[in-house]
């Protein structure tokens, strides 16, 4: 087994192949959290955008009395 070890390490062939995968494991797992903050990053824009609207609607219906409020949320509203 020491000797099948040491022919391992003393072999620069098989050192720079193992040295490639883990350079090429490294850079997909690299990628794929660069891709997962990326995603975070546009999940967040969407929420803003969504919670921008959300306040406007409740700062323009808000002060209004129940059934005025009603009709203005019909155009609101998804058929």
């Amino acid at each position: 087994m020491s000797t099948l070890l040491t022919f391992v390490a003393s072999n620069p062939t098989i050192l720079g192949i193992g040295a490639a995968i883990l350079a090429a494991l490294g850079w997909g797992v690299r990628q794929r959290l660069a891709g997962e903050r990326s995603e975070r990053a546009r999940q967040a824009a969407a929420e803003a955008v969504a919670r921008d609207i959300a306040d406007q609607v409740q700062n323009d219906i808000g002060p209004l009395p129940a059934a005025t409020a009603r009709k203005e949320l019909k155009s609101w509203a998804r058929d």
